[in-house]
């Protein structure tokens, strides 16, 4: 039966099937993407509405992770002719650089999404994928009713369709990147000069993300500086960016405003989901997560910042 979601969060990204090694361990064949993380993160706080694609390998154990939360997957199609996107990567001591190892786009070389309609839509998260196919889902949406649309985008597209990227973010109001991407997009090395340059772009919202040192959020004229919460134990950053969104996002869909304020708890929830995701791997501890255990961290959280 089709899950009726009012006032939805819909994310378009990717869901895929990564292989990962950190210097705490390997996982092989293990359940990824950015849609996935973003939306089962989300999920804690809003309706989810998913939108990607599959292929005829993608195993049902996975898509049953997906279904254990208030996330409508009507629009996850299954290219049955295909094989599902798959990442292999590695992790040093650093962190917060990973080494690319092998990428298969797979059945995404021939991905068009279609948003389609679901009940009402409210806010739009475009993942990292294809600014062609970001503008092509942009293009189906009622943008001038939409509250809100988010772009994260990645170094590839930034050095190989820079026009294309630059044409999507003028039409949306959010843009999350890291520190290194904010730098190549604008040419700027300060962080607060890039992040000027990017709001001349269009988005009056821009969130930097620093991985283990923080994020900074400039909405407009205002500026906020967030530091990571402290972790003992990092096994898998994979997937800690689009968890950081998905909960950022998550928030923000569930406030009455979107206000200064609203960003700055957005960010520090987004930051607090980020943190239980990278104390395993895979999305292995968001599934054990409860909303007590948000609560309780974003306390702490609050406690380590004020002073």
């Amino acid at each position: 039966m089709t899950k009726k979601i009012q006032n939805p969060l819909l994310v378009v990204g990717t869901v895929a099937i990564d292989s990962v090694e950190t210097p705490f361990g390997k996982r092989d064949e293990c359940f990824g993407g950015s849609a996935s993380y973003f939306s089962y993160s989300a999920s804690f706080f809003t309706p989810v509405r998913l939108v990607a694609v599959v292929g005829n390998d993608f195993p049902k154990k996975y898509r049953a992770v997906l279904e254990e939360r208030n996330i409508n997957l009507d629009g996850l199609e299954t290219n049955a002719s295909g094989k599902t996107f798959r990442w292999k990567g590695r992790y040093n001591f650093d962190l917060n650089n990973a080494e690319t190892l092998e990428t298969h786009l797979n059945v995404l070389l021939d991905f068009s999404p279609e948003v389609g309609s679901n009940g009402k839509l409210d806010y739009l998260f475009l993942a990292n994928f294809d600014p062609a196919l970001q503008m092509k889902v942009l293009s189906q949406v009622a943008r001038p009713r939409l509250k809100l649309v988010a772009l994260d985008t990645m170094n590839f597209w930034i050095q190989n369709k820079l026009t294309e990227l630059k044409a999507v973010i003028r039409h949306v109001d959010l843009v999350v990147l890291n520190d290194g991407e904010a730098r190549e997009l604008t040419g700027e090395n300060n962080l607060i000069k890039a992040a000027r340059k990017i709001r001349d772009m269009g988005p009056d919202i821009i969130v930097i993300k620093k991985g283990e040192h923080g994020v900074l959020l400039f909405f407009r004229d205002q500026f906020f500086a967030l530091p990571a919460f402290p972790l003992e134990s990092v096994f898998d950053p994979t997937g800690a960016g689009d968890t950081f969104a998905g909960g950022m996002m998550g928030y923000i869909s569930r406030a009455k405003a979107i206000t200064f304020e609203t960003l700055k708890k957005a960010v520090a929830y987004g930051s607090i989901m980020a943190s239980f995701t990278v104390e395993e791997f895979s999305l292995d501890r968001l599934r054990k997560l409860k909303s007590t255990e948000i609560e309780e961290r974003i306390k702490e959280f609050r406690a380590l910042t004020q002073f």
